[in-house]
């Protein structure tokens, strides 16, 4: 028997763009109690007995027009709908609004709304799941306890201090600026405190990372859900130590994918209840369910680490901008550079720009190569002013020295034609992990013991650039005595102490230095600009502020070897100047983010078919198609704004047949994959 008169709508939990919509099941008697919208469900799929996981989105009226059984999607149905097979869970664990989230960023993207869904639901983690039911139906009792403790307080009972910090809370931004954003939910692009703070008996942290908490602690005392979307861990872990300080216990959900499993889960089903919390986590939590959400804060968008690298590729920008527009929530852009994206939207005025009430900032000072006195500061490529700076400095404390790579030699050269050393199985570049090793390819790993260069049969090899490493071992050479830390991706360190040191550090790996550095040098500037990418002024800006942001108040930053509007910049502390004038440049050029593109991959018949349906749309055109890997070939689509919701949806129709048209051959176990592939933003083309 069924349910009479309700039809659950299921959106079918697969890859597959042709399944990319709801379907329509019939709710059996006894699945009737459980059967509610967000639940997972297990549901019969065409023919041969085969049952798939899936979403209950909603329970519609039966005598709605348009139902439609598995396998019936192209006409309205008027057979018997197929029942849903079993309720995995009543736990609800799909909201409406992640699920209206979901839906608009995978057609912003011509993408599957089941894919957008498996990043904002974990996986389901049964013992975890039977604890968070038996708690909440023990909920009510558990609140009638407390809220009679709270009518009847005991006299004998001391008082619990409340967490927080000396100062006052946004006290580098003016009084009333931020709590009255967050009251009236503004959209804001904010500029970051540049210096590092000391927490009450705790490490070191970013001031921009104790703003979050601030944010987030304001937030929460409204009775509303703040969520916190960083790069990365390192991130994570300074907006939790501040969050230890600021926050009341219990009232954090970090949703971070470093998490096992189960602690993952958990968290995930804390962030379903009524109450509002504050949640913490990286591009991922962008999608996290939330009671009344009041703030969506990002922090240095700019990161590569925000764009999701499985389809459909949304950044996690892109989905705080979407989960805005939604809900209405307020929202902060925190960094200490500005991103070309949201200089744009400052410009259209979407953004209001927020700046400290204060002037400081750190003093950055650009330098030419001059040859420092000692020659072993010569060899690690460090400027005289820089070198004499550094020398002065350490009698104080630390002093971070940033380089372009890690490793020791990361490209070698051969020593007789100095053409750069190529691996023989691959012909990826050679590089030294260590001093005294042995050469190794930095694509496939195969040392490279017996080589000889395919120019001129040399054997031997020369250093073409130099590694965190080789720099640390000729700045110990050039401060005998010295304590040298190394960070990279290799050696992660977070804090290191207050005391003398040299920490020669990657970009993006710098420590944290109890205090502050006493001095920074931002080495390899010329190397870091030379990489072929339409961002790599706009990375190499924030790579360095964000670097110059750890210095001491006072403290030295020295800029070696760049000069230009990067280098101004940089000294004014103006990086939205930077930007600005990038963004003026984009559009003359019609470059992202003045306009969007698409990449549209696959076979020279498929993407001609693909590019044909955009021909009406306006403000469309095309670059190429151009040849990749036989036989696939790649074109670029540029498009206005106004017209991605028809461009997206052209695109992805066709996606759509080119999967339906794939047919397995006889006698093979898989049908062949679909060549057609469509990437929105695609970070490749820039």
């Amino acid at each position: 028997m069924t349910r009479p008169g309700l039809v659950a709508r299921v959106l079918i939990d697969s890859p597959l763009p042709q399944l990319d919509h709801l379907f329509d099941y019939s709710v059996p008697a006894e699945l009737a109690a459980d059967a509610a919208p967000g639940v997972r469900v297990r549901v019969p799929f065409r023919s041969s007995g085969r049952v798939v996981d899936g979403y209950l989105v909603e329970l519609v009226d039966a005598a709605l027009p348009g139902l439609t059984d598995a396998g019936h999607a192209d006409a309205e149905f008027h057979g018997t709908l197929s029942p849903i097979e079993a309720v995995v869970s009543p736990a609800r664990v799909l909201t409406p609004e992640v699920w209206k989230l979901a839906r608009r960023i995978a057609d912003r993207s011509a993408g599957n709304a089941s894919d957008v869904i498996r990043l904002a639901c974990p996986p389901r983690q049964v013992r975890v799941e039977k604890a968070w039911l038996a708690a909440q139906a023990a909920e009510p009792a558990i609140q009638a306890q407390a809220n009679q403790a709270q009518a009847n307080p005991r006299q004998d009972e001391p008082a619990v201090p409340t967490p927080g910090l000396s100062e006052a809370r946004f006290s580098e931004y003016g009084a009333g600026v931020l709590e009255d954003a967050i009251a009236k939910r503004r959209r804001l692009a904010m500029a970051a405190v540049p210096f590092p703070v000391a927490l009450p008996a705790g490490p070191s942290i970013g001031h921009w990372a104790k703003t979050l908490a601030e944010l987030a602690v304001e937030t929460l005392e409204a009775g509303r859900t703040a969520i916190l979307v960083v790069p990365d861990y390192r991130d994570q872990d300074q907006v939790q130590a501040a969050l230890d300080v600021l926050a009341p216990a219990g009232s954090v959900s970090r949703v971070d994918a470093r998490q096992p499993n189960p602690d993952r889960y958990r968290s995930f089903l804390a962030c379903l209840g009524p109450e509002p919390r504050i949640i913490l986590g990286n591009r991922s939590a962008a999608y996290a369910p939330a009671a009344d959400l009041g703030l969506l804060a990002l922090w240095d968008d700019g990161d590569p680490l925000h764009s999701e690298p499985l389809s459909p590729y949304a950044h996690s920008r892109d989905a705080a901008l979407v989960r805005q527009e939604q809900s209405g929530c307020a929202l902060v852009l925190l960094g200490h550079s500005r991103s070309v994206e949201v200089q744009r939207l400052v410009e259209l005025g979407w953004l209001a720009e927020v700046h400290p009430a204060t002037s400081r900032h750190p003093e950055v000072t650009p330098t030419e190569f001059q040859a420092a006195d000692d020659q072993f500061a010569r060899a690690a490529r460090v400027p005289s002013a820089a070198w004499h700076t550094a020398r002065q400095a350490l009698k104080a404390g630390p002093v971070l020295v940033q380089v372009a790579s890690p490793g020791y030699a990361p490209m070698l050269a051969c020593q007789g034609c100095k053409k750069a050393a190529r691996c023989t199985r691959c012909q990826g570049p050679l590089g030294l992990a260590s001093a005294g090793g042995t050469p190794s390819c930095r694509w496939c790993g195969a040392l490279a013991a017996d080589w000889s260069c395919v120019h001129c049969a040399g054997r031997t090899f020369r250093v073409a650039t130099v590694g965190a490493g080789r720099t640390a071992e000729d700045l110990g050479r050039a401060f005998p005595g010295v304590r040298i830390i190394i960070a990279d991706g290799d050696h992660p360190i977070q804090q290191v102490g207050a005391e003398p040191a040299l920490v020669i550090a990657t970009r993006g790996a710098e420590p944290i230095a109890a205090g502050g550095y006493r001095a920074i040098l931002l080495l390899d500037g010329q190397r870091m600009l030379g990489r072929e990418s339409l961002r790599v002024g706009e990375d190499c800006l924030r790579w360095w502020c964000n670097a110059a942001a750890l210095a001491a108040p006072g403290a030295a930053v020295m800029l070696a070897e760049v000069g230009g509007t990067l280098a101004r910049a940089m000294s004014t502390w103006q990086p939205e100047s930077f930007a600005a004038a990038e963004l003026a440049d984009r559009r003359q050029l019609r470059f992202p983010p003045a306009v969007r593109v698409a990449s549209v991959s696959g076979t020279e018949a498929d993407v001609e078919a693909a590019l044909a349906d955009l021909a009406e749309i306006p403000h469309v055109d095309v670059l190429g198609p151009v040849g990749m890997e036989a036989p696939l070939v790649r074109a670029v689509v540029r498009f206005a704004y106004g017209s991605g919701d028809q461009v997206a949806a052209a695109l992805k129709a066709q996606v759509v047949r080119n999967a339906a048209r794939r047919r397995r051959p006889k006698g093979a176990a898989f049908r062949a994959a679909p060549t057609l592939r469509v990437r929105f933003d695609d970070p490749e083309l820039l």
